[in-house]
């Protein structure tokens, strides 16, 4: 069997060559054939001297370095890593030694000894991170899980192992701005989660600064959820609404005698116009949902098993009754 590494790396000069090793480490005695895909992702610092001399040395056919012309993103570095791969499982691990490839051999004994897990996606049980982070990620979490047809594992990352099915699904979503998590959870099948414990970085420092980690979690609420283009729906119908009621209450008001202000009857139209517009906006934001979810190519379905009898193996019922009257 061969195990392919999908390894994005982004100047991680430091880190390539010891993950390279201590992901055979890991797997030394599986007696499974590694492949190790590193995407050089438009580094700044030696990542693809480091990466050049790693090849070099080592001369494994089974090592593929790829080189991007400019920083393209994780995203992209993981597409690509993905349509390198030749393996029967497929992982994707960070190049920093952060996710141990120790927890990947973790995930292998699960997909080896459960052929009805398709993957093994990994969670963080300890979080090394400021209240403030955590209390970001937790309503990242519950916030998108609200908005979202797709389910978030929360505390899931990039980190898993598939099977080779399953990566040609995540193969069949074409769209440009990709977000992995939900790439890995619309596409489905049935994905087991283990916790781990992020480990201390070999070398260098991260490049996910909370600005760029915001960024990326807008772009999977935009990426898996409609809703925010409806938001003007609700809002126009909530202020309609209230206003044609506001007006019918003044009309009522006045006709008994009551005073009112000048200005209440036109602002009881300007809200109630504002609300029209804000419904119309509404409307306008239905259609393009379905322009958005539609221009994304999606596949509308996947097969995951087909069962069929073959026709060797169809028996006509009425040999049984001729060898019992027999």
């Amino acid at each position: 069997m061969k195990v392919s590494f999908v390894v994005p790396c982004y100047n991680e000069e430091g880190n390539v060559v010891k993950m390279y090793h201590a992901l055979h480490e890991a797997f030394r005695d599986t007696g499974s054939l590694i492949e190790c895909v590193m995407v050089d992702d438009g580094s700044r610092d030696g990542t693809m001297k480091a990466l050049r001399g790693l090849s070099e040395e080592v001369c494994d056919p089974n090592l593929k370095v790829i080189s991007f012309s400019r920083n393209f993103g994780k995203e992209a570095a993981i597409l690509c890593g993905l349509r390198h791969t030749e393996g029967e499982l497929v992982c994707v691990i960070d190049a920093d030694l952060q996710q141990d490839p120790r927890v990947a051999r973790e995930m292998y004994e699960i997909l080896q000894s459960r052929p009805e897990v398709d993957a093994v996606g990994a969670y963080q049980d300890k979080r090394k991170e400021s209240a403030v982070l955590k209390f970001f990620k937790k309503c990242f979490y519950g916030l998108v899980n609200k908005l979202c047809e797709t389910s978030f594992r929360p505390a899931a990352s990039d980190f898993r192992m598939m099977r080779r099915k399953m990566a040609d699904a995540v193969l069949s979503m074409t769209e440009y701005h990709r977000f992995s998590k939900g790439i890995f959870s619309w596409v489905g099948f049935n994905t087991e989660y283990i916790p781990y414990t992020v480990k201390e970085r070999n070398s260098g420092k991260s490049s996910w600064s909370f600005g760029k980690l915001f960024l990326y979690a807008l772009e999977g609420i935009f990426g898996y959820s409609t809703k925010p283009l409806r938001i003007p729906y609700y809002v126009g119908g909530f202020l309609s609404v209230a206003s044609f009621i506001l007006i019918i209450v003044e009309i009522i008001l006045a006709a008994a005698g009551h005073t009112l202000p000048e200005h209440a009857l036109v602002l009881s139209v300007f809200f109630l116009l504002f609300g029209c517009l804000f419904l119309f906006l509404g409307i306008i934001g239905s259609y393009l949902a379905r322009t958005y979810v539609q221009s994304k190519d999606r596949p509308v379905y996947i097969e995951k098993e087909m069962i069929q009898i073959r026709e060797e193996d169809s028996r006509d019922p009425s040999i049984g009754d001729n060898d019992h009257h027999g």
